[in-house]
């Protein structure tokens, strides 16, 4: 059992765990990771995804995040969000806080998620604030290559999400903040706790007295930071850390 015996003792005693998310949790689901082998950094520069990219080109801004960010398959929870919200309804989970923007802890069935980074579900106007199905905009663009356009005033759509460049929403980080400091266990899941200031979030919370766990296929940028390191595929590594727990709580 090793490393997740461990931590499924630290969440069993927990009263209140808390897991940051990141791109690792949903690749099994079949959306690629930011900056592993095959992450979209590889191919896309980054760059042409900061704020005044959606100006100065939203044509090209829109192809690409439809492209990859709004795959035309129906997107499924995989084994990795099952277990979080499993978690969760046991009473051993008091958040989630994702920097995921597809919406798949809350079709596992989370309730408590933290969305640090905005979501696909809706897209807003830059004119007059509307906001508009995803689904809606997404097939405009598919249909035209253009970017989509507001239904009530004509003015320009935009994903709502957080683009390079732009502070995250107040509300969000400040929960976020809230549920880390809050916290006596967290874990970093799926994440290369690169993007700040999100990767604030682990360090603050051990700075305030939790244990620190990273669950990741590849190293991190605190690994050395971290009381524990699980190395491994999370749709894999939190299912048993699931039974693992529950098995405690059992006995």
């Amino acid at each position: 059992m090793g490393g997740i015996g461990d931590l499924a003792g630290w969440i069993a005693g927990s009263k209140c765990t808390v897991a940051l998310t990141g791109a690792g949790v949903s690749t099994a689901s079949g959306l690629p990771d930011f900056r592993g082998p095959r992450g979209i950094w590889r191919t896309l520069d980054p760059s042409r995804f900061e704020v005044g990219a959606l100006r100065e080109d939203p044509d090209w801004v829109w192809r690409m995040f439809v492209e990859h960010f709004m795959p035309d398959a129906d997107l499924r929870p995989n084994p990795a969000h099952l277990a979080l919200a499993e978690l969760e309804s046991m009473g051993k989970l008091c958040a989630v806080l994702t920097q995921n923007v597809d919406g798949l802890h809350q079709m596992a069935g989370s309730r408590n998620v933290v969305e640090l980074h905005g979501s696909t579900r809706e897209a807003v106007c830059t004119s007059c604030g509307a906001r508009v199905d995803m689904r809606s905009a997404a097939a405009q663009v598919r249909s035209t290559g253009r970017a989509p356009r507001c239904p009530e005033c004509g003015g320009l759509l935009r994903p709502d999400v957080v683009f390079f460049g732009e502070p995250l929403p107040r509300d969000a980080l400040l929960r976020a903040i809230g549920y880390a400091t809050a916290s006596d266990v967290f874990l970093a899941v799926g994440t290369s706790l690169t993007v700040a200031p999100a990767n604030s979030l682990p360090l603050r919370a051990k700075l305030n007295g939790a244990r620190l766990a990273i669950i990741n296929g590849e190293p991190t940028e605190m690994d050395d930071e971290a009381d524990l390191v699980i190395r491994g595929r999370v749709e894999e590594v939190l299912p048993e850390l699931v039974r693992e727990v529950r098995r405690l709580l059992a006995e």
